[in-house]
């Protein structure tokens, strides 16, 4: 530095200094905010479940009758003694009149069919159906009624066959009722596993990066072979959540 001033030398000394001081933290802070990431970027995905219990709070149940034969007029009367019938067991049943609906008459002549069989006669040319269908809150009533059913049978009341024996729809309505508790629920179960990964691997949990509800199912409670849910009264409601969590 010949020729140049002592405050020359000195104002050069500092703009060197402060030059290295950037190159320096140029290379100290990239790097430190990478690692950063890096950590945060540590996580773990749990899943958490909740079940509970539940019964059928509704029942829909289609009671549907027949009757063949070669006089129409005749059958109609005989169908409509046996609808009379069957709503007086339901009403006996403990049923009320607006959760008992009557459906519109079904006749079906075989004579007009095109393709129908040479061996039907005038005795059994048409038939005549006629559906009742009960939805009600009174799920143990009707699974009484179906037990006895016989009872209709007896007084020559014939179901059709497609129905018979009858089938009831036990349904559960009151799933918004239970959601938030169960979603509660799901959530503590997935960061409950997540705490026991994090014991075993040396970290800590940190807040959800990402979270999904998962569906609600309805299952049978009792799973045997060929158990339909809509075909039991006891019910399990089912849902799994899915979080991520960062890991510290």
């Amino acid at each position: 530095m010949t020729g140049l001033t002592e405050q020359e030398k000195k104002n050069r000394l500092a703009l060197a200094g402060i030059i290295a001081l950037g190159i320096a933290l140029g290379g100290f802070l990239p790097g430190r905010y990478y690692y950063r990431a890096k950590a945060f970027d540590r996580t773990v995905t749990v899943k958490g479940l909740a079940e509970r219990e539940v019964k059928a709070d509704m029942a829909v149940w289609n009671l549907r009758i027949i009757r063949t034969g070669g006089n129409l007029e005749s059958l109609r009367d005989k169908l409509k003694a046996d609808q009379k019938a069957a709503v007086k067991f339901l009403a006996d049943g403990g049923l009320q009149q607006d959760e008992i609906m009557t459906g519109r008459l079904e006749t079906n002549d075989l004579m007009a069919n095109p393709y129908r069989s040479d061996k039907i006669g005038a005795d059994n040319r048409y038939i005549l159906k006629q559906t009742i269908t009960v939805r009600t809150g009174k799920v143990d009533a009707i699974e009484k009624l179906v037990g006895r059913t016989d009872e209709l049978l007896k007084k020559g009341v014939i179901f059709d066959g497609e129905s018979y024996p009858p089938s009831v729809s036990y349904l559960f309505t009151k799933l918004n009722d239970v959601k938030p508790e169960m979603i509660k629920e799901a959530t503590a179960s997935a960061k409950e596993a997540a705490e026991e990964f994090a014991r075993n691997s040396g970290s800590r949990v940190g807040e959800i990066k990402s979270a999904s509800q998962g569906q609600f199912s309805i299952l049978p409670l009792y799973q045997t072979p060929d158990a339909q849910e809509s075909q039991q009264k006891e019910k399990k409601v089912r849902v799994v959540s899915t979080l991520e969590y960062y890991l510290e």
